[in-house]
């Protein structure tokens, strides 16, 4: 016997309530881009490695640690794709959609990052990400994170709480990074691991450790937020306005920076407390200068992405996955010669009624266990046709939730008889 084969580790199977979950997220999502005049892009699992060296930042802990990346047999590096804003830029300007355009896009499918598996955080995972190029008023962040909210409401999600912060411009940030620098320099001695190789390379990120015993040295160190420049503190301003209008409650959280370089101005992150440490299951903001970074014109951008597992795992603790849809109509078929009329009675049933959830007993039975799998299946009716219904061309209906009769309809008549209870 051959050994078994297993799937590689933090590359999971999505089957049963995990896949209801998943399709029906992804088919409300859907619905509520389409709502908000939205369209839909596929990107290419595979990129070229010096797009995401450019776009996210070549001292990140992507770039740096995480990638999936390989050479093809030209000798080309080429990556698995770690994130999907990158790969959507580029496939704007590679198609001509940015420079003097408003596109708004969504696009969904699976990421690869080589992290450590946990609950929440895998090697593969799977994105719903939304994009917006064009369009530079803070009207359109504010339209990013009520779509965002319309979302939950449609999921009946709960305990979600909104963050934002303001990254300011490149400049204001220059500036902000020299001053956060000097701060820790100070109290070097207090930094972890991660901090010490982040001090000079990505300070900004020291500010969203997650580690207990540098809570303290963090909350004390100069806000970004107080050294914005007036445009994006006006901007902010703004923003928030917008919020306020609509009703969205938000916290401004000024260690929010987000673990990509090409961000700036408005960042955002919708959390849970209800999944452990990996909390965030939205997340995004403006990054105006990266469609120029990756060899475009200058445009201004703004997006996010939504944790599609993180959300399942809401989903199904919350109890909002709706069941399984129920068949309307379950075949029962008996006997030798019924196989292939039964086929053709299914499939006339599904012309008929498109909208209908029409199964079949597959692979033979006997009565009884083919009733049993009738019931299980939830149908109102089943039709039951055996040899002689066949030769008489005739089916038996036999009502499975109400009280009522079984009766005999001819082949000829079966379809106006169901519409009276199909519709």
């Amino acid at each position: 016997m051959a050994s078994k084969i297993n799937a590689i580790r933090g590359m999971n199977d999505i089957f049963g309530d995990h896949a209801e979950a998943f399709d029906y997220l992804i088919r409300t999502a859907e619905k509520v881009m389409h709502q908000y005049g939205y369209h839909s892009i596929r990107l290419p699992l595979v990129e070229k490695t010096e797009l995401f060296a450019r776009s996210i930042g070549e001292v990140t802990d992507i770039v740096e640690k995480e990638m999936y990346t390989f050479a093809d047999r030209n000798d080309e590096s080429l990556t698995l794709r770690p994130e999907g804003t990158a790969g959507c830029v580029r496939a704007v300007i590679e198609n001509g959609l940015a420079h003097n355009q408003v596109q708004k896009l969504y696009y969904t499918g699976p990421m690869f990052r080589y992290e450590r598996p946990q609950k929440g955080r895998y090697r593969q995972f799977h994105q719903f990400g939304v994009e917006v190029f064009g369009l530079s008023d803070p009207q359109i962040d504010a339209e990013l994170i009520l779509l965002s909210a319309r979302l939950w409401e449609q999921l009946g999600l709960e305990n979600l709480q909104l963050q934002i912060n303001s990254l300011g411009s490149n400049q204001a940030r220059v500036a902000y990074r020299q001053i956060l620098v000097a701060y820790f320099e100070q109290h070097q001695s207090l930094l972890d691991e991660d901090a010490q190789r982040r001090l000079y390379s990505n300070p900004l990120r020291i500010l969203d450790s997650k580690n207990p015993e540098m809570r303290t040295l963090i909350d004390q160190a100069p806000k970004l937020i107080e050294h914005l420049d007036a445009e994006s503190i006006a901007h902010f301003e703004a923003l928030k306005a917008h919020l306020d209008d609509c009703g969205i409650e938000y916290v401004v959280n000024p260690n929010l920076v987000r673990g990509l370089d090409y961000y700036n101005r408005t960042v955002f992150e919708w959390v849970t407390t209800e999944l452990g440490a990996q909390g965030t299951v939205c997340a995004g903001g403006r990054y105006d200068g990266l469609v120029e970074q990756i060899g475009g014109k200058a445009t201004p951008a703004v997006g996010f992405a939504m944790g599609i597992e993180r959300l399942v795992a809401l989903l199904l603790d919350q109890g909002l996955v709706p069941a399984q849809r129920e068949a309307d109509v379950f075949l029962v078929l008996l006997g030798e010669q019924v196989t292939r009329p039964g086929l053709v009675l299914a499939e006339s049933l599904r012309e008929a009624f498109p909208q209908a959830n029409i199964q079949m007993n597959v692979g033979g039975g006997s009565f009884k266990s083919q009733f049993k799998k009738a019931d299980k299946s939830g149908a109102a009716f089943a039709l039951v046709l055996g040899d002689e219904e066949v030769q008489a061309r005739q089916v038996a209906v036999k009502p499975l939730r109400l009280e009522a009769e079984q009766q005999m309809v001819a082949w000829d008549g079966l379809i106006e008889f169901m519409q009276v209870h199909l519709g």
